[in-house]
C-alpha cells in the first residue's frame, strides 16, 4: 500500500511541475496598433511586422518564439514562387488575412482593419489602407533575396 501511494505522490507531483512548466511559456501582449507614416513601407515594417518576422524578415523576431507556428521567412518570397513575388498574394495576405493555414499562422494578424482603424476620420480611409498596404508590399519585394 505505501507504494502505491509513492507512486500516486510521484505522479501527482509531476503532473503539477509540467502544467507549471506549460504555463511558463512565452506570451505574446497586444498592444494597440501605434501610427506610422503610410508612405513608408520600411517604417511600418519595423513597426507592425518585424516584432514577429524579424528585423531582417527570415521570420525570427522577438515574438516568434511564442507563436504556435514559425513566423514566414519574408526574404524568400519569390524564390519559393518560382522567381517571381507574389504582389497580388501578399497584398491579399496583408489586407485580408490567411485563407489557408498551409501557407501561414492563422496567428498573424489582418492589417487591412488595423489600418482602416488609423485611419478613420480622414478624408479618405480606403485610400490610406490601400497606399499603407502597398507601400508595405512594395518594401517586402525589395528585400527578397535570391
Amino acid at each position: 500500500m505505501p507504494n502505491r501511494i509513492h507512486v500516486a505522490f510521484v505522479a501527482v507531483m509531476l503532473a503539477t511541475a509540467a502544467f507549471g512548466i506549460a504555463q511558463t511559456g512565452p506570451v505574446i501582449k497586444e498592444v494597440p496598433v501605434r501610427p506610422t507614416s503610410p508612405a513608408s513601407g520600411k517604417l511600418m515594417y519595423a513597426n507592425y511586422c518585424a516584432v514577429c518576422h524579424g528585423v531582417d524578415g527570415k521570420g525570427n523576431g522577438p515574438a516568434a518564439a511564442a507563436l504556435k507556428d514559425q513566423p514566414t521567412n519574408l526574404v524568400l518570397l519569390a524564390r519559393d514562387n518560382g522567381g517571381k513575388f507574389p504582389d497580388t498574394h501578399v497584398y491579399s495576405v496583408l489586407q485580408f488575412g490567411m485563407e489557408t493555414p498551409a501557407h501561414g499562422s492563422k496567428d498573424m494578424p489582418v492589417w487591412g482593419p488595423a489600418f482602416r482603424s488609423l485611419d478613420k476620420g480622414t478624408p479618405s480611409p480606403d485610400m490610406q489602407e490601400h497606399q499603407r498596404i502597398a507601400n508595405l508590399t512594395s518594401y517586402l519585394k525589395s528585400i527578397q533575396e535570391q
